[in-house]
């Protein structure tokens, strides 16, 4: 499992005193309202930062870290990702699972005949589809719906899912 979990990727400055604009990667933007501490990935170093103010404009969140202070500390800083670890995460509601936890989990029939592994989850406005790359190499999209997706087990790295016509 992934220890650091991406909440955002930082688009552009905003302003002249050390605000940036960020895409959100998680599923309720609001949550950086409860981040006082994240880490920053640049260039592959992990740095820890402080979160001063959070505003929301359109799809967008504005951030000022305490650490950063004008525009010419912050502009190297685009494209960066913003994480938060396991223990600093939004809480799961019971059937909840971070996407990266099923990210190469075992796909099998309820049955236990084996279909594939999850390659990737895509993320639709309707519900979610799991990409699943199938035993021979090819590759079939699951929605993310009871009637389909039966269980994840995200400890066992496995999710029982159910063949509907039509979609294999």
């Amino acid at each position: 499992m992934d220890e650091l979990l991406r909440i955002g990727v930082i688009t552009t400055t905003h302003g002249l005193r050390g605000e940036v604009k960020v895409f959100p990667t998680t599923d309720d933007a609001r949550r950086f309202d409860d981040c006082d501490e994240v880490i920053l990935i640049k260039k592959g170093e992990h740095i820890p930062i402080h979160v001063e103010r959070v505003r929301y404009f359109k799809n967008l969140v504005i951030v000022k870290f305490k650490e950063f202070n004008d525009i010419s500390e912050v502009e190297q800083l685009r494209k960066c990702d913003i994480m938060v670890t396991r223990e600093n995460a939004v809480p799961l509601e019971e059937g909840e699972f971070f996407i990266c936890d099923v990210i190469g989990a075992r796909v099998v029939e309820e049955d236990g005949t084996r279909i594939g592994n999850v390659k990737d989850v895509l993320e639709t406005g309707a519900n979610n589809v799991f990409v699943i790359e199938t035993e021979d190499g090819g590759e079939v999209l699951f929605p993310s719906i009871p009637d389909c997706i039966k269980k994840v087990d995200v400890e066992k790295k496995e999710v029982v899912a159910h063949i509907m016509p039509g979609l294999m």
